[in-house]
């Protein structure tokens, strides 16, 4: 069981899977990591293709990337931190779903740790901090509060937690259960907590799963505010590398189905490494990854982060030498 880390705030959290990653052979280039999710191009094939690293294809823009490495995320390698968020906002249809929810807890490998937070005025309330004790975490799941109304703004949370994440050199990925809308960011295609989450999200390697749950109150009758509050959802998770789960808007009949195919993701992921040309400063860098394997498609975030050149490789691009 771990220690309790998630007491205070740690500041902007440091994108440990970048900063860890073995340098490129090829000097003037940083590497960068990103977690990719392959799935079945059919989605009644559950025969998920297993891929190597020169079936890979990665561009920034047109520019081709180099992919130094792509390990498997099983085995030795399967260490993963994964959060349950739920929104105390959520209308109380919210409990019968606690079941599918313990039911997946207690399914997982023992190398994923589990924490439970639930999302209120824009932080997470932390219950169960990051344990590899299932049984004790799956305990730790309630009825969301329901009488504040909507939460101020899920995608603040979300970035909270992102930053009081303790450091790990295994995955980190959410599976977020809210109705999305957010009251303090807006109503329309931009939303500054939701762009901010994102980028949270992308610079720390962080995969969003997001599962639609109706508000309690106004916001979960309000076709205007769901229909936008799913929209964000879907942005989130396309966005990070996950996927969005969403039936009407309606509570869904099940969680079951949405958390059998996250489990499958979560069994098919590798660590992607790339060799990419540095700043002066840390930044996120739009990427796109594709293969060309049958039946395969690779799941990433839209950005990936990209430290800065250490100074020896700074002095060297400003010389021409590469």
């Amino acid at each position: 069981m771990r220690k309790l880390l998630f007491a205070v705030g740690l500041g902007l959290t440091t994108p440990l899977l970048f900063a860890q990653s073995k340098p490129p052979a090829e000097p003037g280039f940083v590497s960068a990591q990103m977690i990719i999710t392959i799935e079945s191009r059919h989605d009644h094939d559950r025969n998920v293709p297993s891929i190597n690293r020169e079936d890979v294809l990665a561009y920034e823009r047109k520019e081709p990337i180099r992919v130094t490495d792509l390990v498997p995320l099983c085995g030795d390698e399967a260490r993963l931190d994964l959060f349950l968020l739920l929104d105390d906002a959520s209308n109380t249809g919210l409990g019968s779903q606690l079941g599918d929810l313990r039911r997946f807890i207690g399914a997982q490998p023992p190398a994923t740790a589990i924490g439970i937070g639930y999302m209120r005025n824009g932080t997470v309330d932390v219950v169960q901090n990051l344990t590899s004790d299932h049984e004790q975490a799956a305990h730790r799941l309630r009825l969301p509060l329901s009488s504040g109304g909507v939460s101020p703004s899920p995608y603040l949370s979300l970035s909270d937690l992102i930053k009081r994440w303790p450091p790990s050199s295994a995955r980190r990925e959410v599976i977020m259960v809210t109705s999305g809308v957010d009251p303090l960011g807006g109503f329309g295609p931009t939303n500054p907590y939701l762009d901010s989450a994102i980028g949270d999200a992308q610079r720390s390697g962080v995969v969003v799963y997001a599962i639609y749950m109706p508000a309690a109150g106004h916001a979960g009758h309000s076709f205007f505010r769901m229909n936008w509050g799913q929209n964000y959802l879907a942005q989130l998770a396309e966005e990070t590398g996950g996927e969005a789960y969403m039936l009407g808007f309606g509570p869904p009949v099940s969680f079951e189905p949405y958390l059998d195919e996250i489990t499958a993701h979560l069994a098919h992921q590798y660590r992607a490494q790339l060799a990419m040309k540095p700043g002066n400063k840390g930044s996120l860098r739009n990427v796109r990854l594709t293969t060309e394997v049958p039946n395969a498609e690779i799941v990433a975030a839209a950005r990936v982060y990209v430290p800065a050149a250490s100074r020896r490789e700074d002095e060297r691009n400003k010389k021409g030498i590469y």
